[in-house]
């Protein structure tokens, strides 16, 4: 009976990746790209039709890599890895340094309705709520090249398109751990719509590859405290969900958590996307207990299925402390968190 209710649970999991990973976007044309293609946007980088001035603290950027680098994964890629909100290690950070000045978020936005209204209706919230909501938001930094589904601000509206966002980027993320505000623009994001065949607009950064890129699904419960590396010191460290960090140090993750890999569907023949994409842009969840520092590189093998039709493993279920980060896919840029995709909490 456990084998039966556990296969269930398996078929009920591919069934929602399924639907996230395919879903239309909202405005009807797949998540608002022509074509399958895919905007680059390197950490510091506004992109186009910013919602605001950056809110990213130049004091918690990284001064070194903070991920080992591992082999990139070349040609076009038919799947990519998908890992809960709340794995281990998939996030960096500064110890108690918030990588987004949420308060200064919150001020640019309530001094333009119009951009406010547009802010809440991308996320799915009343305007009224978007101060609220952005300090539920917890402050940290991408360790992994990560294709999320971005919004602009354009004649008064949101517009969205895909995008791969650099490791290093500053983000809040929500108490799933998916990415909702990039912090150098304070653009909305969402859960990306996949392509089977994306193409990259804008300049790549050292070692990208698409096939790199990783796909952050919601943790199955809401987080109680993000386990995140240090993107100076390489320590590990506790965070509890919020806009100010309160952090203490925290053991390594001892095993490596297996992602999902999500194979990528067919490109959809789409209406012409209404959103503004640059032509050439420079470009689940238990509490862990505080231990020491150090950890070797994880495994970074990942088996593609042979179809298009999104497989998954027998969920990892919630981090412990005794899992470990996923490795990232790409070497990391200089003077980033890394270009590579750095690693449930």
């Amino acid at each position: 009976m456990p084998k039966v209710a556990a296969a269930v649970a398996a078929l009920v999991v591919a069934v929602v990746l399924v639907v996230v990973l395919t879903r239309p976007g909202g405005d009807g044309d797949g998540g608002g790209t022509a074509g399958g293609e895919l905007s680059l946007l390197p950490v510091s980088a506004t992109g186009p039709d910013p919602f605001t001035p950056s809110t990213a603290r130049d004091e918690d950027e990284p001064r070194a890599p903070a991920t080992d680098a591992s082999p990139t994964r070349q040609g076009t890629p038919t799947a990519l890895r998908q890992f809960r909100g709340s794995t281990a290690g998939l996030y960096g950070g500064t110890k108690n340094v918030a990588s987004c000045d949420v308060p200064r978020q919150i001020d640019y936005l309530a001094g333009d309705p119009a951009k406010n209204r547009a802010f809440a209706s991308a996320l799915g919230i009343e305007p009224s709520a978007v101060p609220d909501h952005l300090r539920s938001l917890t402050p940290v930094r991408l360790r992994y090249d990560t294709w999320v589904t971005n919004h602009g601000y354009r004649d008064g509206a949101a517009t969205r398109y895909q995008a791969v966002l650099q490791a290093g980027t500053a983000v809040l993320v929500d108490r799933q751990g998916v990415p909702r505000v990039r912090c150098a623009c304070g653009n909305p994001l969402d859960e990306p719509v996949l392509h089977k065949k994306p193409r990259p607009v804008g300049k790549p950064w050292p070692g990208y590859r698409t096939a790199n890129a990783v796909v952050v699904a919601p943790a199955e419960r809401d987080v109680d405290t993000f386990v995140l590396r240090d993107v100076r010191t390489g320590d590990w460290i506790a965070r509890k969900p919020g806009g100010k960090p309160r952090d203490t140090e925290t053991a390594p993750p001892d095993a490596s958590p297996s992602p999902t890999v999500s194979t990528l569907p067919p490109t959809p023949t789409a209406p012409p996307s209404t959103s503004h994409l640059p032509p050439s842009a420079p470009p689940d969840d238990t509490t862990t207990t505080p231990a020491d520092e150090t950890t070797a590189p994880p495994d970074d093998t990942t088996t593609t299925p042979p179809d298009d039709t999104t497989t998954t493993e027998e969920p990892a279920g919630e981090t412990t402390p005794e899992e470990q980060p996923p490795a990232p896919g790409s070497p990391p840029a200089p003077d980033t968190e890394g270009s590579a995709p750095p690693p449930e909490s």
